[in-house]
């Protein structure tokens, strides 16, 4: 350790390793520590130093081609005014556009109104689900033993759907982070749509504004965990229910899964949060908000201001301020600028992003405490209640997940890293029987995963249609890959395959974790803050505040004061519908040729470029500000004691598992299912990738033909999983006992030609893969294979090449 506080660099491991007990402290283990000291504020130095060349780079290339673009504009602007002046239409063009601009003036205005009109009903309303499709509620969760807000909803097809009850039901979870339910069935192409077009019977999991008394998220959980018992109760024929997670609802989904393993089917994790520490240096401002705001005191005092609950239009403002230029500018310049057309888009997103939903104080501390600053899910230290450990590890059903590097508030470090956090590589993943499978856009946002963005869809299709038959896949963890051949964008077709990954796969996706060294101390803070703001302040505030002093700061918050002072309420606002009318009826746009159209683009690029330029410069810094007070020697030693992530075992540990130990002991018994099933995971293991027409016969073969149709859905899972034990860990083992399996010449006729089948004609197969099946049929003393089998062998009539002996 000496030489490496000398001449060389700590890894944040070494480092904390160093600071340990000083009571402890040798005189040589001092000079270990000042040497730690002096690599941590070169570290330190170098990580802002790479944030702001980050940052600034960033910046010039996305500034830099704007300005040019600003000049371009100028330039055409200044041109298409000198010619109209040349042509003598200089003042008919600008009468025509000030009479089109004031009466785009008036239009926008009554929008607005419409808009203050429209959230003042929706409140009233209670801020019902957003679904643009017509629902019944099953089950309410205030009616539950431990009441909470949530409730059960199924939706109703729409005409022209056929559902079928034995297909696997979806179940959709929105987000409750401020806003309300329904942004999953928000469109026609969006997760509901998919899932319906496809037949499968959907539900959805919304929740009321306010909180019930005492709710906590361990109610919340219970409520759904009860509501997938009702949809699997309605559905007894049909595989157990998928769930979809949006966003929050994504690390609640894991929670749900975690907490109940044996209650879901495939769960799906969409833009889900869920390492809350991960991201990469110079980008990802959004994790550095606890370390520079100050954590879980803020949400505290908050919600105790609010008498006991937290108004979820805080959490809207905070991300309204990820992207100012946006949301404080550009979406009312799109209204202004295409206000003949934009005006049904703009009311309804508005009415789903006015609806500001509450949490009460104990939900919003866990979420903090738990995730977002102390990010306890991934270090395996997160209680959902007291004596009730959440182990990610427990879930058994397959997980998908769903990240983008377009994503500005989950980006793809924080929807997957927990993967290598949790196991302790790939091997651990297939022998824990888990299948992880990702998925990873390049340009969707954060809303476009789970709404409807033109490119996701197609990707949101691909898993609905995979679904039946991604469970074949041997545990392990793959890259859900969706190939584009021909056509638009919108039109593509698409194939699919899965391909195996690695932890280091994973690796490529961050720039390392020593960076994340840093939120421990922020978490240590906050946590300490928090306790001496409930031990010295909290029984102050609480006690000035009364509940309509609560409701009327909510009331007052400027996100619902901008919608609510500017609605028909307002005398001075109501007369803007008469106004619009008339406008409507004499409107007269300015022909798109008028050169001060292109001054006003002009005008609006150069406003939202500086917006823009803002944002940027914050962010920087932001980050500056962070890694300068939480990245010091003293602030990683003072956040020693909340930096160590889960301990994961070595692989060489993970042999002497009791799972592995007992199921290698078994490798010489089985029977004719067993022997294809460890057959699949061997050719499996030597492709590294699955491709789906492929994945399609493995799962027809599995689900629907003798003997492995008569087996149950646990059995064929307990098949899957110990023989994909004994190819990984004795592969050789495990075809030089596949006679032992298989003792009659017919059944080892039949089982060659069924794995044969899956892959495909011969021409088709890669080397490698051809080679694993000539080497089965020699240690069965058959002869090498020259022919196709293009059908399934197993749909034999029973009498004509069927099996000799029963599956063992």
């Amino acid at each position: 350790m000496a030489d490496q506080a000398s001449g060389g660099m700590y890894s944040a491991e070494e480092l904390l390793a160093a600071f340990k007990d000083a009571t402890a402290w040798t005189p040589a283990e001092r000079i270990n520590a000042l040497g730690a000291s002096g690599t941590q504020v070169s570290r330190q130095a170098e990580m802002m130093t790479t944030a702001a060349a980050l940052q600034l780079s960033k910046i010039a290339g996305a500034h830099g081609p704007r300005a040019r673009k600003n000049i371009d504009l100028f330039l055409a602007a200044m041109n298409g005014l000198r010619e109209a002046a040349a042509a003598g239409s200089l003042g008919g063009d600008l009468r025509a556009y000030l009479a089109d601009a004031g009466q785009r003036a008036v239009l926008t205005a009554d929008t607005l109104r419409r808009r203050g009109d429209i959230f003042i009903e929706h409140e009233a309303d209670g801020c019902p689900p957003v679904l643009i499709y017509d629902y019944e509620i099953l089950r309410n969760g205030k009616d539950l033993p431990r009441p909470c807000n949530y409730y059960l909803m199924r939706i109703v097809p729409p005409k022209g759907a056929t559902v079928h009850a034995w297909k696997r039901p979806y179940i959709i979870i929105d987000p409750r982070a401020g806003h309300g339910a329904g942004i999953g069935g928000f469109k026609t192409d969006s997760q509901v749509g998919v899932a319906l077009g496809d037949g499968h019977p959907v539900y959805f999991i919304g929740f009321r504004r306010n909180p019930e008394p005492g709710q906590t998220l361990a109610d919340v959980t219970h409520a759904e965990a009860e509501f997938v018992r009702e949809v699997t109760r309605r559905h007894p024929d049909a595989a157990l229910p998928v769930i979809a997670g949006n966003c929050q609802g994504g690390w609640a989904t894991l929670i749900l899964a975690a907490t109940n393993p044996d209650l879901t089917g495939p769960i799906l994790l969409n833009g889900a949060p869920i390492d809350t520490w991960a991201g990469r240096v110079g980008e990802n401002p959004m994790r550095y908000n606890g370390g520079v705001l100050g954590g879980v005191i803020h949400p505290m005092m908050q919600a105790d201001l609010g008498n006991g609950v937290f108004d979820g239009a805080n959490i809207v403002a905070n991300f309204e301020q990820l992207n100012p230029a946006r949301n404080y500018f550009g979406k009312y310049y799109d209204l202004y600028a295409k206000v003949d057309t934009e005006p049904p888009r703009f009311l309804d997103f508005e009415r789903w992003w006015g609806g500001f939903f509450l949490l009460n104080e104990a939900e919003m501390k866990w979420i903090v405490d738990e995730l977002f600053v102390g990010n306890r899910l991934v270090k395996n230290e997160a209680h959902l209640e007291p004596g009730r450990a959440i182990d990610i590890k427990n879930i058994r059903a397959p997980i998908i997940a769903f990240a983008s590097y377009g994503d500005n508030i989950t980006p793809p470090q924080q929807a997957l890293n927990w993967i290598i956090k949790s196991y302790a590589d790939e091997r651990e993943i297939e022998i824990r029987g888990q299948r992880i499978i990702y998925m990873l856009h390049e340009q969707v946002g954060h809303l476009g995963i789970f709404v409807s963005s033109k490119i996701a869809k197609k990707e949101h299709s691909e898993v609905a249609s995979t679904l039946k038959t991604i469970e074949s896949l041997p545990p392990g963890l793959y890259q859900m890959v969706i190939d584009n051949y021909e056509g638009p964008v919108e039109d593509r077709v698409f194939t699919v395959s899965f391909e195996s990954r690695t932890m280091d796969d994973l690796r490529k996706i961050d720039d390392g974790v020593d960076d994340e060294a840093a939120f421990a101390g922020v978490a240590r803070a906050s946590e300490q803050v928090g306790e001496m703001y409930d031990v010295f302040m909290r029984p102050f505030v609480q006690a000035a505040i009364t509940e309509p002093m609560a409701e009327m700061s909510r009331r007052m918050h400027p996100s619902r004061v901008q919608r609510s002072a500017f609605s028909s309420r307002n005398p001075a606002v109501a007369p803007l519908e008469a106004m619009a009318g008339r406008v409507r009826e004499d409107r007269t746009p300015a022909e798109p040729t008028n050169p001060f159209l292109k001054v006003q683009d002009l005008w609006a690029e150069s406003v939202e470029q500086t917006l823009d330029f803002y944002r940027d410069m914050r962010d920087m810094m932001y980050e500056q500000a962070f890694f300068g007070v939480w990245a010091t020697p003293m602030a990683i030693w003072y956040g020693r004691s909340h930096a160590p992530g889960r301990t994961l075992k070595q692989s060489s540990e993970l042999r002497g598992l009791p799972t592995v130990a007992s199921t290698l002991l078994r490798i010489e018994q089985g029977g004719f299912a067993e022997a294809v099933v460890r057959m699949l995971v061997l050719l499996v293991e030597s492709r590294g990738s699955v491709r789906r027409d492929r994945l399609e016969r493995s799962s027809r073969v599995l689900t629907q033909d003798d003997p492995f149709k008569s087996l149950t859905a646990t059995d064929r899972a307990r098949i899957l999983h110990e023989q994909t034990l004994i190819a990984q860990f004795e592969p050789k083992r495990a075809i030089e006992t596949l006679p032992k399996l298989l003792t009659s010449k017919k059944d080892r006729q039949l089982a060659v030609e069924v794995v044969q089948f899956i892959p495909g004609p011969i021409g088709e197969m890669a080397p490698h893969t051809l080679a694993t099946l000539q080497e089965f049929r020699k240690v069965l003393g058959l002869p090498e294979a020259t022919t196709d089998i293009l059908e399934d062998p197993l749909a034999k009539p029973a009498g004509d090449g069927g099996m000799e002996t029963a599956a063992e």
